[in-house]
């Protein structure tokens, strides 16, 4: 993803051979923005999608998107684990929409010498296939359009993380990652890159990935706009991975390729969640020409992004439904009942931080309210059966600055013992504006004492939670 542990280089460490292509210096004028996310091809439905649209200097959707900040994860490893050396922000001079439709990412260097730049990602996190279909990731997107020593360390990204990797930060690459579009030092190439199973070594050759590459159609991948798309099928045995740009295959793993116990592992969970990024610096540019960046760096050449979309074609049910849909009404759960009927938030038994108030959301009642980093919340002696609850959802709103989110995490029997399953959430559009939000959790059978502990980088509340649930 861009956070591994251990080596500097996860994904773009790409086989080296790959890295050789040409440097190509273009001044090709930038292709205008699409009025809107395109209508999908026959057979396929959009599931979701963001075209950008919005005021000239405003920050993207914080519905459907999470802006990380900083040089980490909270507790998760430094420099995004990949040895990039930005500050990412929450800055309108680092991200903002353009106003014509597109988003724009823009790295940016003090006259200290110090880089910042935007990093997002998805809200929702269960990106996958309906069941015998195929999901499809695609975005429409011009690279940084500077080329040459004056491109040294950009290193611009449209990717996919496993969903299980929120909260953890330490299970890379065996949650999976897909690399739909990276490029670095601007060189005129797309790499397309899997990420799975251990690092470093194993069947995925980490931390460089099994990868490939290949120059951009018609004009460069840094003087135009060009569509980057990524498709994972079920449809057909073995099941099978794809990269496209402009609609032209030039990457594909089988299952047949992997370990069996290395493609369950990246594909049986929720689903994944997206994110675009431009870093600056780190393992990947260094490959080739480190060190990176260099004073001959030019800043202020941005990524611009006009779409980005999911859909989906074939198979049966929602593939983004979360794995358990608690009733409209939800009954109260007292302390000692079963893990898989909802169990309300202000049914806490004991609490540190937390409050109540009266809820909009459906069903009324109340919701513990304006959670920050250290509160907790205690539910005792909730019966988890014999069959192994494997999944966690949470019914959570979030009105939080900027910038602002944390973890929502699940706890057995002490606060002290380390989550077995958590979600990243950040702001929902307003402190009564709820949604659904499911997680993975470890196996877990018998009678525990629950604790939801909530954790964040930042001082400010960033919660409510209304009620929460398990399933198998």
């Amino acid at each position: 993803m861009r956070s591994r542990p251990a080596k500097p280089s996860n994904r773009r460490r790409t086989l080296l051979s790959a890295l050789l292509a040409p440097v190509l210096v273009v001044t090709a004028l930038t292709v205008a923005a699409q009025a809107s996310v395109p209508p999908p091809a026959a057979g396929w439905t959009t599931v979701w999608s963001d075209d950008f649209d919005g005021a000239n200097g405003t920050l993207p959707s914080s519905a459907n998107w999470i802006i990380d900040t900083g040089h980490g994860y909270p507790g998760g490893p430094g420099n995004w684990g990949t040895g990039e050396i930005q500050n990412y922000t929450n800055s309108t001079n680092n991200l903002r929409l353009d106003g014509t439709g597109n988003l724009r990412i823009t790295p940016l260097r003090d006259g200290a010498g110090n880089w910042t730049s935007a990093r997002i990602e998805t809200q929702r996190s269960n990106f996958r296939p309906p069941a015998g279909g195929v999901v499809a990731m695609e975005s429409r997107l011009q690279m940084p359009n500077v080329t040459g020593n004056a491109a040294l360390g950009y290193w611009p990204a449209f990717w996919a993380l496993g969903s299980p990797y929120r909260g953890n930060y330490w299970n890379w690459p065996g949650i999976g990652e897909f690399d739909i579009m990276e490029n670095v030092n601007g060189i005129n190439s797309v790499w397309g890159v899997l990420h799975c199973g251990v690092n470093p070594g194993g069947p995925c050759n980490e931390t460089s990935g099994l990868a490939n590459s290949r120059a951009c159609p018609g004009s460069s991948c840094q003087s135009g706009f060009h569509t980057y798309r990524f498709e994972w099928d079920t449809s057909i045995s073995p099941n099978q991975f794809r990269w496209y740009v402009d609609g032209q295959q030039f990457h594909s793993i089988s299952q047949a390729q992997l370990p069996a116990d290395t493609w369950n592992s990246m594909t049986s969970h929720s689903g994944y969640f997206l994110l675009l990024n431009l870093a600056i610096g780190g393992a990947f540019p260094d490959a080739l020409n480190g060190p990176t960046p260099r004073p001959e760096t030019v800043p202020g050449h941005p990524m611009v992004v006009d779409y980005v979309s999911v859909s989906t074609r074939g198979g049966s049910g929602d593939p983004t439904t979360p794995p358990t849909t608690p009733p409209t009404t939800p009954p109260i759960n007292p302390p000692g009942g079963s893990a898989y009927s909802t169990i309300q938030a202000e049914s806490y038994s004991q609490q540190g931080g937390v409050s109540v108030e009266t809820t909009t959301d459906s069903g009324g009642g109340q919701n513990v309210r304006q959670i920050g980093n250290g509160d907790w919340a205690l539910y005792p002696n909730v019966d988890f059966g014999s069959s192994a609850a494997r999944q966690f959802v949470a019914r959570v709103a979030s009105g939080a600055g900027g910038g602002v989110s944390g973890l929502v995490e699940v706890r057995l029997d002490s606060r002290s013992n380390a989550p077995i399953g958590s979600f990243a959430i950040g702001n929902t559009g307003g402190w009564q504006s709820w949604r659904s939000v499911p997680a993975n959790i470890g196996a877990v059978t018998g009678v525990h004492n629950v604790y939801l502990t909530f954790t964040s980088g930042q001082p400010a509340d960033f919660v409510n939670v209304n009620w929460f649930t398990f399933g198998h």
